[in-house]
């Protein structure tokens, strides 16, 4: 029977740093999060209900290296300095969905990537008379202060991101995402 290598020379155990860890669980949701119909009913992580120092100070501890995370819009919003604070983001999503909510067609899909705040989909875009196999998406983006987002229907490569300037921009614009069907 062979001797096994002394432990300097083994494999030693790989370790997750412990901010990583804290930030997975920090955006875990529960699973009933999936049935919800509207961002507010998935705020129920660490992230959404925690002290908002103690999420900006997580958050900078794991992004220091540079690598993106999973995380909300909101946040990286926040944490650029672009956003007063995280009540302003939630305030964004509500009044999207108080709006689209209303509007036929429009359903609201919380199981985006882990921390994200899911996205509304315009379900009369996809298949129907233009055969697309992706529908019209909308969802909320720290890419620019507009806070909107908007993919078109498409059943291929992944059209470039419309921005929207907001709340107001996306009510003069829905029109014109809602004509394809």
């Amino acid at each position: 029977m062979p001797v096994p290598d002394p432990r300097s020379v083994a494999h030693q155990p790989l370790l997750e740093p412990l901010d990583g860890l804290q930030w997975s669980q920090a955006i875990e949701l529960p699973r009933d999060a999936a049935m919800a119909t509207r961002p507010a009913e998935i705020r129920r992580a660490w992230i959404h209900r925690a002290p908002e120092s103690e999420v900006l100070s997580l958050f900078g501890a794991v992004t220091a290296n540079g690598e993106p995370i999973a995380s909300p819009w909101w946040l990286r919003a926040l944490a650029d300095g672009r956003l007063e604070s995280r009540a302003d983001g939630f305030r964004v999503e509500d009044r999207i969905a108080q709006l689209l909510s209303r509007r036929p067609g429009w359903e609201y899909v919380p199981w985006a990537a882990d921390g994200e705040s899911g996205y509304w989909e315009f379900m009369p875009s996809e298949g129907g008379r233009s055969g697309h196999r992706i529908p019209t998406t909308l969802l909320n983006t720290s890419r620019h202060d507009g806070w909107i987002d908007v993919l078109p229907a498409h059943s291929g490569t992944t059209p470039e991101p419309i921005a929207v300037a907001g709340l107001a921009g996306l009510r003069s614009r829905l029109g014109e995402f809602e004509a394809v069907r």
